[in-house]
């Protein structure tokens, strides 16, 4: 699955136009290195993603096309 659709299948981030400019920006990274949307996005991934002043890391646990709004944090799991 492409990075920026599963920032917004997981509801990391709202939209996938904001999670595609989020990418094109290098504000996202996976495994240490910046990733454009279109990075393949597999289980065990380490994403990165700055908000201004703070940065939230999370471990990919499962990659799904659909799930419930209620089931979206089961995708990853936030580190640190």
């Amino acid at each position: 699955m492409r990075l920026d659709k599963f920032l917004k299948v997981s509801r990391i981030i709202k939209r996938r136009t904001v999670a595609n400019d989020a990418c094109d920006t290098e504000h996202v990274s996976v495994n240490g290195k910046r990733a454009k949307a279109s990075y393949d996005v597999k289980e065990n991934d380490i994403i990165e993603i700055t908000f201004g002043q703070r940065t939230l890391k999370v471990r990919v646990l499962d990659v799904r096309e659909h799930v419930a709004k209620s089931d979206a944090s089961a995708l990853y799991e936030v580190i640190e």
